[in-house]
């Protein structure tokens, strides 16, 4: 087994705090939908429900990140627009497969408690509502600094091998009304990135939801629990592996990949409480190496749990990964139980002045 996310390993300025510290390479595979809140990433959702469609067994996938998936005609055309889209040799858009150079990430699979969810969501959510708002001026950009990794088969020839990529910072800028913003990933995007502003194969520009929100559809949704995931259960009828595991992933996808409110963010929490199979772990690792508590969900498709972390003290909300804990997945069974399929950590939620800029280097505090 491979060392465990908790043992020294390099981070990056946001990490563990402790330049000392050193991380693993950690893998990334292709990753699960709903993360992304602008054009190109509304079009890896819909390509990844497509494919859910297909093949109802499917693992979660953080980012769908093999852009030759991709319809040319319109998940290019954000990308183009900037003229940063990577190219691999042979002309073909390089993917994540180009850097995958690590072994599979793997961490003990932690106990759960079938009970204690309801309990642990509610001090959760009683501490979220008692943080303080963000509130944006006018002109400026919800930042988000993340870092991730995952595994995944990589199939090359016919022979199927469990592969990894290194830790790396995932940056994105996105404005309140979701038309402008840009996303920069390495190996998935040029140095510059790739905007995400555009409009879909019919001229339109996508209107937010869901499964692709923007800060301001945010500021729509209901913060009555109940109201909330019935919404949430309407709009994602037919979706994933089955009504639960989709309602959690979608509340996973609003606290990882965007910035509500206090309001909101309890709302999701008390919401998530009353979802059938959510249980908590005794400890969970984030991919900054921060420990803490999680609650969780099994994909009875798929066997991954997928976890979400919180500082053991404050219940700070840190990150989720995807872990591998009944049986095995992927092509030839090559993902076993112990295997982290997805990790991501939250380092940096901010409001910046304009795209490109951080809060290190507007004076505001990261």
């Amino acid at each position: 087994m491979n060392p465990e996310p908790t043992d020294p390993r390099t981070a990056n300025r946001h990490g563990t705090g402790d330049p000392s510290v050193v991380l693993p390479a950690i893998g990334e595979r292709d990753l699960p939908p709903c993360r992304h809140q602008f054009h190109k990433e509304r079009l890896m959702n819909r390509i990844h429900e497509d494919r859910r469609a297909a093949a109802p067994r499917a693992s979660r996938d953080p980012f769908l990140r093999k852009a030759v998936l991709l319809p040319a005609a319109t998940a290019l055309a954000g990308a183009l627009a900037v003229g940063v889209l990577v190219l691999a040799p042979g002309g073909t858009p390089a993917t994540g497969d180009d850097r995958a150079t690590g072994p599979a990430l793997t961490t003990t699979v932690g106990a759960v408690d079938a009970h204690g969810a309801p309990r642990l969501l509610d001090r959760i959510s009683l501490a979220a509502a008692g943080t303080e708002a963000p509130r944006p001026r006018a002109g400026q950009y919800v930042y988000i600094e993340t870092l991730s990794a995952s595994t995944y088969v990589k199939t090359v020839d016919d022979v199927s091998t469990l592969v990894g990529e290194p830790l790396h910072t995932r940056q994105s800028w996105r404005s309140p009304d979701g038309r402008k913003g840009r996303l920069i990933e390495p190996g998935n995007t040029g140095p510059e990135g790739i905007t995400l502003e555009g409009t879909d194969e019919r001229g339109n520009v996508p209107e937010p939801h869901l499964g692709a929100p923007s800060h301001d559809y945010l500021a729509t949704l209901p913060t009555d629990p109940d109201e909330l995931l019935r919404k949430i259960y309407e709009e994602t009828e037919g979706q994933g592996n089955g009504r639960d595991q989709q309602a959690f992933t979608t509340i996973g996808d609003l606290l990882t990949e965007s910035w509500p409110t206090p309001g909101l963010t309890a709302a999701l929490y008390r919401a998530a409480a009353k979802i059938p199979g959510v249980v908590t772990v005794d400890g969970a690792t984030d991919a900054a190496g921060r420990k803490g508590v999680a609650v969780a969900r099994l994909d009875e498709f798929s066997g991954q749990r997928t976890e979400w972390i919180f500082d053991s003290g404050t219940l700070t909300f840190l990150g989720e990964r995807t872990v591998q804990v009944v049986g095995s997945d992927g092509e030839d069974g090559l993902i076993k139980p112990g295997t982290v399929v997805f990790t991501h950590a939250i380092m940096v939620r901010a409001f910046v002045d304009e795209i490109g800029a951080t809060p290190s280097a507007t004076g505001l505090p990261g």
